[in-house]
Formats: C-alpha cells, sequence, structure tokens
C-alpha cells in the first residue's frame, strides 16, 4: 500500500493525488496540515515538504518524480508520453511551468504585499500564451490527458483563490479547465478544503 503525505490545500500533492486517483490504484493519503507539520515529516524528507510517497522502502518527495515513479510504476493510463520524443519535450515542458509559473506560488500563498501583484500579472500572462493552444486540441498534448494536465490544474483551479483574474483572450484556456475539472480522478482527489476555493 502506497502512503502519500499530502497537504490539504497544497498544490503540489494536489497533483500526486489527481495521478494516484486516475491510475484508481489502492494508495492511501495521510492528510498534512500544513500550518501544524507531524515530526515525521522532517524525518522522511529533509526540506519538511509536502507532498511525500512512501512505497514500502521507497521515499519520494517532490511532485513531479513521485508521479513519474507512479506512472512507470502503475502504466494504465499511461500520463507520460511513451514516445522518447515526446517524453523529453513533456518533461521540458514541465521544467517550464515549475519555473515560470509554479515558483510563484509560494508568493501567492503567503499573499504579501508589494510582490503578490507582480507575480499574480507573471502567472497571467504566462498563462494568457497557452491559451492557443486549445484551439485545436483538447488537452496539453493533443487529445490524451497527459501529466501536464496534471501540472497545471492544481494552479488553474486555484485562480480564484490566488486572485488571478484571465481576460477574454484566455477563453479556450478556462474551457479546457473545464475538462479537466470534470475529470472524475480529478473531482476525487478535491480535499473538502479545496473544493471552497472555487464558487
Amino acid at each position: 500500500m502506497m502512503n502519500l503525505y499530502s497537504g490539504t490545500t497544497d498544490p503540489f500533492s494536489h497533483r500526486c493525488r489527481i495521478v494516484l486517483f486516475e491510475k484508481g490504484m489502492d494508495f492511501e493519503v495521510i492528510d498534512v496540515d500544513l500550518y501544524n507539520k507531524p515530526e515525521d515529516i522532517a524525518v522522511i524528507n529533509p526540506y519538511n515538504r509536502v507532498p511525500v510517497l512512501v512505497d514500502r522502502d521507497l521515499v519520494l518527495y517532490e511532485s513531479n518524480i513521485i508521479n513519474e515513479y507512479i506512472d512507470e510504476r502503475f502504466p494504465h493510463p499511461q500520463l507520460m508520453p511513451p514516445d522518447p520524443i515526446m517524453r523529453a519535450r513533456a518533461r521540458q515542458l514541465l521544467h517550464t511551468f515549475e519555473h515560470e509559473l509554479f515558483s510563484h506560488i509560494d508568493t501567492l500563498e503567503k499573499n504579501q504585499k508589494g510582490t503578490v501583484d507582480k507575480s499574480r500579472a507573471h502567472v497571467r500572462d504566462q498563462l494568457v500564451q497557452l491559451a492557443p493552444i486549445f484551439v485545436k486540441q483538447k488537452f496539453m498534448l493533443g487529445d490524451e490527458f497527459s501529466m501536464l494536465d496534471v501540472a497545471i490544474a492544481p494552479l488553474l483551479w486555484r485562480l480564484e483563490h490566488y486572485g488571478i483574474e484571465l481576460p477574454k483572450a484566455a477563453a479556450n484556456l478556462m474551457k479546457y479547465a473545464e475538462r479537466i475539472f470534470s475529470r472524475q480522478g480529478f473531482i476525487d482527489a478535491l480535499t473538502p478544503s479545496e473544493k471552497v476555493m472555487r464558487r
């Protein structure tokens, strides 16, 4: 049985929960209060952060590493492309997401005056640039739901919560977001605290 130590409002933990529910596996999610973490988190993860996956003797942290491990261990449905070139492109895009979008999560979560507006504007502008992709395709890599959709979904779910308003130019992106939000794996992965982030 896999155990995922997961923050109830943490977008990185949210990613891992989505993958686990998409795979329909046997696992347990252990909710972690981000403001009062149990001591064993610091023992199993030297960075004292969630998510952390424990699978027998294996302990993994960092959501993209956890998700690739789950995808390789339980290949159905496959979330990383089977083709090496497409897989490399997917990893490159995941890396771009981390730097251009998810590097701002900490600022958005803390809602610090002075820095938060700049982060909101940067994330908004980066998302608007993605919108044209969805004129001709359902998901980030085409017609199949993939790890890229998993990676960005928690941010799209939290836009209102973070005070980010997208312009009309991003209408295709919002339709894409609704496609993800209607997936059973996404719905099942939401915690009660995350459900109330959107009206």
